[in-house]
């Protein structure tokens, strides 16, 4: 897996940005966004992400205990799921990592690793 390109989204920010009653169900929602990334591996998000791609899903709080699917690693954040993100981008170097939130700070803290950045919107290709 180290040669793929790694996709990291960041749950918390993808969920909170569709009004889809998310805040009744924290778990549930990053369910679903976990169950509607997995084709990506296949097939990326053509044409900027051609696949085949890692795909990891951090979420934290209520969400914490959401499990890994077939072709989606979660990882559960010990405190913030944007500290935990960095560290997941920190962690390879050599890879091309896309990281997709709309928090201002995360998206500094990644690209000042290297990696870029992507919008929730741009999932929904």
């Amino acid at each position: 897996m180290e040669s793929l390109p790694l996709l990291v989204v960041d749950a918390a920010n993808v969920v909170g940005s569709r009004p889809d009653g998310w805040w009744r169900d924290r778990a549930g929602a990053a369910v679903r966004l976990r169950d509607a990334l997995a084709p990506l591996a296949g097939a990326g998000v053509p044409p900027e992400l051609p696949p085949p791609v890692q795909v990891v899903l951090v979420v934290e709080g209520a969400a914490r205990h959401v499990a890994s699917a077939p072709d989606v690693d979660v990882v559960s954040a010990p405190g913030s799921g944007d500290d935990t993100v960095v560290e997941l981008v920190a962690a390879a170097p050599g890879r091309r990592r896309v990281v997709v939130t709309a928090d201002r700070e995360l998206r500094a803290r990644v690209t000042a690793l290297g990696a870029e950045v992507r919008g929730p919107r741009w999932l929904d290709r």
